[in-house]
């Protein structure tokens, strides 16, 4: 018998009680502690890991070269561990992957609250690796595949932009944390709120998944580890099957794959976007060679885009999607990554890059629309395996992207180039984003089949909220 959603049979359809909404506010509020304690320690890691690996220099070639190292080995992981995080999701439960990928990020920060000497800083950037390989992008797919269990079709577009909404909200009370709080106890507080996150989620978080009896529980050594990836193989071949047979998750896996490729290379090109993944790299980022902009001026733009992306996220996106559905507002959402891409990559004026910023208020709106249309065409027994396949895809892309990027950018922003358009890559990185929006024109948007779910039985139970 395959796992199933819970249902509560205390909750009925007819009139929605403050008691329907508990399992969301209990999943929202530790992700939002969660996001809050790791957005506060990223100004204080650069001066940390700087005074450990390079005490004599205020820039530091080390710590560039293991981020980019770090982050290489965490995108080459990430599309294997995703899809297979998203599969455990819906076999073993939503509540205990949640806890396991929030708590990640405790142990690393532990280590620099104990000690900030180099041998603790290569042991941090170790464990941070580890937890950014399992939470980085899972946390999504799993609190999403969570939200479809509880909340009506109908309505998850609005609670998936209340997530992202808040993701970009904990950024910037993150940040204003990190300026009023002393630094010597950032690390602390930060400790802590990570450790409310897991505490709060096994206190109050409710299951969503019944598990299915499971057999061979005697089963040891190599007889076990070959039966475990046995069923990961096999779930991870549904999977793909899943995903491949349904017109619907097939297409939005390749706007996904399309629209990560273009915009993962535009946020690796400018300083606006690589300010806090990267702070000490290289200043010849696209702005900041073309027009001498300084951090100030990145700050502007970083705030602008902070606070409307909230305001999209949390109220306009819940207001309009009633009315023009998920994929009207993903082709609006891509058209608007597009202008945002050609008004810097054309960008005449210093005005210019501002009014392409603007545009971020609008495609912010890309992540929730796709999570809305995955969900819809998934049943309740896999979202966590279609949401982690597609994000599988975008870490990929992820991936790639740089690898192009990078050296077009260097070339054209070099006296080499041969002709003078500074934003040459960032123009090329549109036209990933129109083929991702030609896709979304024509996508399909279909229910889920019968045969859909793994022993073909068609899911039954009611979501909480409806």
């Amino acid at each position: 018998m395959p796992n199933a959603p819970y249902s509560s049979s205390s909750i009925q359809n007819d009139g929605v009680s403050s008691m329907a909404f508990r399992p969301l506010l209990h999943l929202l509020l530790p992700l939002c502690f969660h996001w809050i304690a790791e957005e506060m320690t990223v100004s204080v890691l650069v001066d940390v890991t700087t005074a450990a690996l390079c005490p004599d220099g205020s820039t530091c070639s080390q710590v560039i070269y293991i981020n980019g190292l770090q982050q290489t080995i965490v995108g080459i992981f990430k599309m294997v561990v995703l899809p297979v995080l998203g599969q455990l999701a819906d076999e073993y439960g939503r509540k205990p992957l949640l806890m396991f990928t929030v708590s990640t990020s405790i142990f690393p920060f532990a280590l620099l609250a104990w000690n900030k000497s180099k041998g603790y800083v290569y042991a941090y950037y170790v464990l941070r690796t580890i937890s950014y390989i399992i939470s980085q992008g899972s946390i999504f797919c799993i609190s999403v595949a969570y939200v479809a269990d509880v909340v009506e079709e109908s309505k998850r577009a609005a609670a998936f932009s209340w997530i992202t909404g808040l993701f970009s909200a904990s950024h910037v009370l993150g940040n204003v944390l990190a300026l009023f709080l002393p630094e010597k106890y950032i690390f602390e507080v930060s400790i802590a709120l990570l450790i409310f996150g897991p505490v709060y989620m096994q206190l109050f978080l409710v299951e969503t998944v019944r598990q299915a009896p499971r057999h061979d529980q005697r089963s040891t050594g190599c007889s076990k580890i070959f039966k475990v990836l046995q069923e990961r193989y096999v779930s991870m071949k549904h999977a793909g099957t899943l995903v491949l047979n349904s017109s619907t998750l097939k297409g939005i896996s390749i706007v996904s794959f399309f629209y990560e490729l273009g915009m993962s290379g535009i946020s690796g090109i400018l300083l606006v976007l690589s300010l806090r993944s990267d702070p000490l790299h290289k200043q010849d980022y696209y702005l900041k060679a073309a027009f001498g902009f300084n951090k100030n001026q990145f700050s502007e733009i970083l705030m602008m885009v902070g606070i409307g992306s909230i305001f999209s996220q949390i109220l306009v996106l819940p207001l309009i999607n009633p009315f023009v559905g998920e994929k009207l507002i993903l082709c609006s959402a891509l058209l608007a990554s597009i202008a945002y891409a050609l008004f810097y990559g054309l960008a005449w004026a210093s005005w210019v890059p501002y009014l392409s910023a603007s545009f971020g208020v609008i495609y912010v709106l890309v992540k929730p629309a796709t999570y809305a249309i995955i969900s819809k065409a998934s049943s309740s027994s896999n979202q966590g395996k279609a949401q982690g396949f597609v994000a599988g895809i975008q870490s990929i892309a992820s991936l790639l992207s740089p690898l192009a990027m990078s050296p077009l950018t260097s070339w054209f922003l070099s006296t080499d180039a041969p002709f003078n358009c500074k934003g040459f890559s960032i123009i090329c990185a549109s036209i990933c984003m129109m083929i991702a929006l030609c896709y979304a024109v024509f996508l399909k948007e279909e229910k889920p089949t019968n045969g859909e779910s793994k022993n073909g039985i068609e899911d039954v139970e009611a979501p909480l909220i409806s």
